[in-house]
């Protein structure tokens, strides 16, 4: 008895250094993602010529340079243009193979879904490469055709993917329900399958924008004047300058990330997307 009661305090201490072990891993883990970013965003404040830290001094100069820096602002337009057509067509031929795949049986079924993952498994400037001398071949060449086809072909995956996971997680009950209830597939698929596969497209759609946003290796290959996307442009403006207006475009481009989000999660909050 004695020792039952000595040995509690014990488990108990133990859990306690656990639980705090734990949550300086965490903290730890957190300051090392967040710390670089936090970097960038006052950096962009400076009013040094020249990226240092810590500051000389507080300036907005730089971001009134972003503005007036008009590469800077036409890829930054041409970059939120792809990313959301981009995902829209990643929808438009993600969905329907998602659904198909999702409800067929046998060995194709399964081939299809794992086949859409095949952009992600493939190194990104090996699949630009390989899309530029394909789009090349048929006289395409770079253009903001080229540009949307190569985001696209990275936005079906995502979409693709998160649809079917959504989609086989659905008893098929509620379709055959509908048909014999005497709606159409048309109709049926607009009333019951699209409402329960939205928070998938939701999903995949979301990551897909974030992800063209964010994409080097495949604009940096069907970048001209008019096509070239907001990565492109800040790796060319880092080779010849190194001013804190770098930082200061990208802290933009940050915010233009946390806003889609806020406003998703507004319209379609992720408590949805996950139930």
């Amino acid at each position: 008895m004695t020792a039952a009661v000595t040995e509690l305090p014990r488990r108990r201490a133990r859990r306690n250094y656990a639980a705090l072990a734990l949550g300086l891993y965490v903290l730890a883990f957190m300051t090392f993602l967040l710390l670089p970013i936090a970097v960038v965003v006052i950096v962009s404040f400076s009013s040094a010529s020249f990226i240092a830290f810590p500051m000389p001094g507080v300036s907005l100069q730089w971001y009134s340079r972003v503005f007036e820096y008009a590469p800077f602002m036409q890829s930054l337009k041409v970059s939120i243009q792809i990313a959301v057509s981009s995902a829209l067509c990643g929808a438009i031929l993600g969905v329907p193979a998602a659904l198909w795949a999702a409800r067929s049986p046998g060995v194709a079924a399964n081939i299809v879904s794992n086949f859409l993952l095949a952009p992600l498994s493939v190194p990104a400037i090996v699949l630009g490469f390989s899309l530029l001398y394909l789009l090349a071949a048929i006289s395409m060449g770079v253009s903001f055709l080229s540009l949307l086809i190569t985001h696209t072909v990275v936005a079906i995956p995502y979409i693709a993917r998160t649809v079917l996971a959504v989609y086989r997680a659905v008893p098929p009950d509620f379709e055959e329900a509908a048909a014999a209830l005497g709606a159409n597939p048309w109709r049926t698929f607009w009333r019951v399958t699209l409402p329960t596969i939205r928070p998938g497209i939701f999903a995949g759609a979301t990551f897909a924008v974030l992800i063209s946003l964010d994409n080097l290796p495949l604009s940096f290959f069907f970048g001209s004047s008019e096509t070239n996307t907001l990565p492109v442009v800040m790796l060319s403006y880092m080779q010849n300058q190194f001013d804190p207006s770098i930082a200061a475009i990208s802290t933009i481009q940050m915010l233009i990330a946390l806003v889609a989000l806020l406003i998703i999660n507004a319209l379609y909050g992720i408590e949805k997307l996950t139930a």
